[in-house]
């Protein structure tokens, strides 16, 4: 058997962060773009304009700062705290590939469920 898993984070009752809006911010670092990052993952500017206003409503400070188009150009920049949001993410994965790794090689759902009672016990 193995384990799989999908980590959201959310604050309250709303989501905050997750994979698709960790990938969002990361296209964002990227191209510098809301509408580019959008693209490139196949979603509406509409449904990433929302996605980053929600994550910078439930932030202590925003994720994303946008500036309009002028004599420079406008652009889309990911703050300190947008960094910090991909960065704990990443950690977050990590742990989940460690818990998921932590089951393998398990055969009957006996020795599942004695395993998750084995780590329960480590972690209080």
């Amino acid at each position: 058997m193995e384990i799989y898993g999908r980590f959201w984070v959310k604050k309250g009752s709303k989501n905050y962060l997750g994979l698709g809006k960790v990938e969002l911010l990361r296209g964002i670092v990227e191209t510098g773009s809301i509408s580019n990052s959008a693209k490139n993952m196949r979603m509406s500017y509409k449904a990433a304009w929302d996605s980053i206003d929600a994550m910078n409503n439930l932030s202590s400070t925003p994720l994303v700062s946008s500036s309009t188009g002028g004599r420079g150009g406008g652009g889309t920049k990911i703050t300190r705290q947008g960094k910090l949001a991909i960065e704990a993410f990443d950690e977050l994965e990590k742990a989940k590939i460690a818990f998921c790794e932590y089951f393998n090689n398990i055969h009957t759902l006996d020795d599942l469920k004695n395993k998750a009672i084995e780590l329960q016990e480590k972690i209080k």
